[in-house]
């Protein structure tokens, strides 16, 4: 793909002796959502960790906008534009709800922590993390320690943090992973409502084969590492050798 925003090339990463993703090709465009799945130990949250630079890649490279970012720190890959909702879980866990927002929209204007900002950007950046937590439905929790949040709330703030930061590529892993059936439908809500943005571009790792077919418009599968399927849903979802080797029966059974 010549108009991908995101790519990998033949991604590969060992431990030991053991190979945890194996030259895994993939680009990834603007305005698609790409769902990630595979057996437990596929390898899909270290294709993860590499894309984000949790881990390094033994060999292969990643790239950005065509420029190699194999090499760059988190924090750099955060700053050109890749996020990822868990790195930004509990950024500070002894502040409130509020006061986290805030910080990620302070930072993405790059006000940093200076004393001197003016009082009048100290309340747009304010007016800006409450509106993103409205749109969590977390604006009524916004003066709530994070340590003290329940876990459908964390979830939801993981999101917030990740909407503040205002990435070009938006990487969830898991994102309803433990909530009730109550909450999961406001997370999945703001993930359809972020599609709708073609400039953006998802990554998305989820086991629930019901969320992937109303958010999915490619599947990808990882078993042992490589790639083994690459796709649009529909036509991932009908291969006998992906239901029965890789993703087991819950394909047919949903």
């Amino acid at each position: 793909m010549t108009d991908a925003i995101l790519e990998t090339r033949d991604l590969t990463v060992r431990f030991g002796g053991q190979v945890a993703v194996d030259h895994v090709s993939c680009a990834f465009s603007a305005g698609q959502l790409t769902a990630i799945v595979g057996p437990n130990g596929a390898g899909k949250t270290t294709y993860f960790n590499l894309i984000s630079g949790q881990i390094r890649a033994t060999a292969g490279s990643v790239f950005l906008h065509g420029r190699d970012i194999t090499r760059l720190p988190v924090a750099e890959r955060t700053a050109r534009g890749i996020g990822r909702a868990f790195q930004l879980t509990n950024l500070f866990p002894n502040l409130s709800v509020l006061e986290n927002v805030r910080l990620v929209v302070q930072s993405r204007r790059n006000t940093g922590f200076r004393l001197l900002v003016m009082a009048e950007s100290q309340t747009e950046i304010t007016e800006a993390a409450l509106d993103v937590l409205k749109r969590v439905r977390l604006d009524h929790l916004a003066g709530q320690t994070v340590s003290e949040l329940a876990h459908g709330n964390q979830r939801k703030l993981e999101v917030a943090l990740l909407i503040a930061l205002d990435p070009q590529v938006y990487m969830f892993d898991e994102p309803t992973a433990g909530m009730s059936v109550d909450e999961a439908p406001v997370v999945l809500d703001l993930i359809a409502e972020l599609k709708a943005d073609t400039s953006r571009t998802i990554l998305l790792v989820e086991h629930k084969m019901d969320v992937i077919r109303s958010l999915a418009d490619r599947i990808i599968v990882l078993h042992n590492g490589a790639l083994a399927a690459d796709g649009a849903p529909a036509e991932v979802m009908a291969s006998d050798v992906v239901q029965e080797a890789y993703l087991g029966k819950e394909l047919t059974d949903v």
